[in-house]
């Protein structure tokens, strides 16, 4: 089954997500056919491993999804929705391969991989 509402919040430290941002991927889970992308034709994806793709724009290059092979959900960047999202934070994942630069501690729950 999959979800119609985004939500909630999550943080991948993973050493791919660190690269492609900078920090860590704060992405939360959409149900493709509950999706709609305005500029759609400007969506490029790439294979970033066996299991999954990110998708970004082709025009200004933002990180905008991430998708595991065949799931019906994608992944989408927390900050590409309008505001006000109505999001909220949910956990982090990956957090035994966190960048040595930060530290996390928003009392949210940390899984050393993925839940």
């Amino acid at each position: 089954m999959s979800k119609s509402e985004p939500g909630p919040v999550v943080a991948c430290h993973c050493s791919q997500c660190r690269r492609q941002t900078g920090l860590y991927y704060a992405s939360c889970d959409v149900s493709l056919d509950s999706l709609t992308i305005e500029g759609k034709s400007s969506i490029r994806w790439y294979r970033s491993s066996e299991t999954a793709e990110r998708g970004f724009c082709a025009n200004c290059g933002s990180a905008l999804f991430w998708q595991r092979k065949g799931s019906p959900e994608v992944s989408v960047m927390a900050g590409a929705f309008n505001l006000p999202s109505g999001l909220s934070f949910g956990y982090h994942i990956y957090c035994a391969d966190k960048g040595d630069f930060y530290e996390i501690n928003d009392g949210a729950p940390q899984y050393a991989k993925g839940v």
